[in-house]
């Protein structure tokens, strides 16, 4: 009779923080493939931890002494092969996803390497200079001559490869989505465009000599590029982007951390009067010291407005 299989409960977090004007994640060294980012991870202990958030924020405290403030599941990542060892004899890893969000506190500096801009993994994701020249010349070709080929990622689908790449990348009249971040990786994974696809033994080499973005260990950035979307969406419809704000801030510091979360610029003037009309924020009759032109005013969260609208967030138009 053959042993059971074996499986254990890990915890990953996608711990996000501004870092110099850019969306920053936490990351740590895997024991397994120490050249690679990891993504904070621990194996859940039901004997110590009532919850599982309860592990979550033990381990990243833990791990990077940061207690997260918004802490929210993802998704259970637990598809056989996630994490190949030899021979597949170890117990089968079921990883649940977390995002959190904290605020890089200024003594941090001297650590600063511990943070990485989570655009340093995916580049095709930042407008805030323009559409990334990365797409037009290396992404949307390979895309086209994969869908065009007809390959599929072994994984159903309603749509055919080639309506999927349309929208997943607004080619052809169709508009670039913000939150369609694990669309796109996917479609990226399944063409062969990066490493990970590599690492996981589907393609013996990139179809590209320069893959593009960092790569992180095992299923890492599929659970990264599931938290970006989380959070763009969640900025919609809950105020979150304070999570990420100091106390205090101008109208400006806002503006560009949503930008960044973003990924793209938003009109000034639209953007005060979105801000304003929602009611999030309130003056706090300080303003910012300047060493010259006119001092900014500082303003705070409004937390009265969780009490008075079901859906306190910003839909944030493009530049």
């Amino acid at each position: 009779m053959t042993d059971p299989l074996r499986i254990e409960i890990g915890l990953n977090a996608a711990i996000v923080a501004i870092d110099e004007g850019n969306p920053a994640i936490l990351r740590a060294t895997s024991q397994s493939s120490p050249s690679l980012d990891a993504l904070p991870y621990g194996r859940f202990d039901p004997l110590e931890h009532r919850t599982m958030e309860e592990g979550l924020r033990g381990l990243a405290e833990e791990q990077t002494g940061l207690r997260p403030g918004y802490v929210e599941q993802l998704y259970t990542f637990g598809d056989r092969g996630r994490a190949p060892i030899a021979g597949d004899e170890s117990p089968h890893v079921v990883s649940v996803g977390y995002l959190a969000l904290t605020r890089k506190q200024a003594e941090e500096a001297e650590n600063s390497s511990q943070w990485r801009s989570w655009y340093e993994y995916f580049p095709w994701e930042d407008w805030r200079n323009g559409r990334p020249s990365l797409l037009d010349e290396a992404i949307i070709p390979a895309m086209r001559t994969w869908s065009a080929n007809g390959q599929k990622s072994g994984v159903s689908h309603s749509l055919d490869p080639q309506s999927r790449v349309r929208i997943a990348f607004g080619l052809d009249g169709a508009n670039w989505e913000d939150e369609l971040v694990l669309d796109r990786y996917e479609l990226l994974y399944s063409a062969g465009l990066i490493s990970e696809a590599v690492a996981d033994g589907r393609i013996k080499e990139t179809v590209h000599p320069n893959p593009p973005g960092h790569s992180m260990v095992h299923d890492h950035r599929r659970i990264l590029a599931t938290a970006i979307a989380r959070l763009r969406g969640k900025l919609k419809y809950r105020p979150v982007i304070f999570e990420l704000m100091p106390d205090t801030f101008t109208l400006f510091d806002l503006q560009r951390t949503v930008e960044s979360i973003f990924g793209r610029s938003v009109h000034k003037q639209n953007f005060r009067r979105l801000v304003e009309n929602a009611q999030l924020v309130e003056p706090t009759g300080a303003h910012q010291q300047s060493t010259g032109g006119r001092p900014a005013a500082l303003f705070r969260f409004r937390t009265d407005i969780l009490k008075e609208r079901p859906a306190p967030g910003l839909k944030v138009g493009r530049g």
